[in-house]
Order: structure tokens, then C-alpha cells, then sequence
């Protein structure tokens, strides 16, 4: 496994305690995104590195950059269909692009004015995004915001393909640390190391919200 982890416990206090924020890990060239899915999907998709098989392009697909949040979701790998955690390096063009495009799943007026204008941009667009209240390990609820991102259409299918750097399937990890959190030493828990994503454009912050409540 090639991500970068470090003890939850020496993250949290850097991490903001409030508001919207993409937390994740990324380089110059690339983001960390998960996903879960069932054995079938996620197998195929860490060996091939890519997206296929019993994998849909038909239906929206959830990306999340939070790695807690993702735990939050699938309950530590637990869930009927999601026991496979993948995490799927993009390049960081794509992600950038993917926030540019991405309209919101419910109508913000502020940001959208009418609501017939913000319907016809969701028509347009292939990217939702939701900001939702981010989790701790035991799924507590922070007052923070974490993001996660639908994918449809032109953008599900270049995710799927031509986005993607590598795929890691990392459920041997989420199943160590779930074990860490629930049955061992809490202070010994480790997760990828995040830091609050930098959006570029002041435009695309402003939309998407980034440091508000």
C-alpha cells in the first residue's frame, strides 16, 4: 500500500474543526479518492486498474476524498456491498475539473439564483456534490463538512478510464485499523494523512462553498 498514513490522533488537532472543507491526500500531481464497493466490482477493478466488468457507466458513482468519511459510510468495510475499500489515485487536473463542473445535488440560492436556472445546470452537468457532516472512526458526527462528489456520463466514463493513476485495494488496512479503533488501542489508530485541499480557482471555491459553515 502506497499511501501515506499517520496516527489519527497526531492529524485531528491540524485538521479544521469547523466548516467546508476537502480533506484528502494529494500531491502535485494527483488526489486520493475512495470507494467501496462490492467483491465482485472492487476486485476487478485493483487487478485490471481500471473500472469494468460488473461495474456500471449507466448509474452515478460517489467519490469521497475523506478517508473517514468513506469509514463512516461503509461502516469500516462491514457493509453488505461495500467490503471492498478501494483507493483510486486521479490526476489532479481531473479532480480539478471534476469540482469546476460539479453542480449541487440541492438548490442553493445564493449560488445559483433561480431554481430553473440551477435545474438547467444540472442538466448540463455530469458532477454532483453534496457537502454532508463528516464523521469520526465511531462515526460520531463533526462539526466540520466533508464533500463527496457524484459522477455520471462523460465524467463516470473518464473516471473510469482515463483519470484514474492506480487503484489500491486497501480493506486488509481498513480491517487492521477497524480493529485498532473497536477492539485495541485507539491512540495506535492510523489513517491516510489529509490536509485541507487547495482550490485553485476562487470562482470554483466560491461555488462549491469551501470554508463556509
Amino acid at each position: 500500500m502506497n499511501l501515506v498514513t499517520e496516527p489519527y490522533a497526531s492529524q485531528r488537532p491540524r485538521w479544521p474543526q469547523a466548516g467546508r472543507h476537502i480533506l484528502a491526500q494529494f500531491d502535485a500531481d494527483s488526489i486520493v479518492v475512495y470507494q467501496a464497493y462490492s467483491p465482485a466490482i472492487g476486485h476487478h477493478a485493483a487487478a485490471h486498474q481500471r473500472f469494468g466488468g460488473p461495474f456500471s457507466l449507466e448509474r452515478m458513482s460517489w467519490i469521497k476524498p475523506n478517508f473517514l468519511w468513506m469509514m463512516y459510510r461503509s461502516g469500516w468495510g462491514t457493509k453488505a456491498g461495500q467490503e471492498v475499500t478501494l483507493a483510486v489515485r486521479i490526476h489532479r487536473a481531473a479532480f480539478d475539473r471534476i469540482l469546476a463542473e460539479a453542480v449541487h445535488s440541492t438548490h442553493v440560492p445564493e449560488v445559483y439564483g433561480e431554481r430553473k436556472a440551477w435545474e438547467q445546470l444540472g442538466k448540463r452537468s455530469d458532477v454532483r456534490l453534496q457537502w454532508d457532516p463528516d464523521h469520526g472512526p465511531s462515526g460520531d458526527k463533526q462539526e466540520r463538512r466533508a464533500i463527496q462528489l457524484g459522477l455520471r456520463g462523460a465524467a463516470i466514463a473518464a473516471y473510469a478510464h482515463a483519470w484514474i493513476v492506480d487503484i489500491q485495494d486497501i480493506s486488509r488496512f481498513v480491517a487492521e485499523q477497524r480493529q485498532v479503533w473497536f477492539e485495541g488501542n485507539r491512540s495506535a489508530l492510523l489513517t491516510p494523512r489529509e490536509e485541507a485541499y487547495p482550490v485553485a480557482d476562487p470562482a470554483v471555491a466560491a461555488k462549491l462553498g469551501v470554508g463556509l459553515p
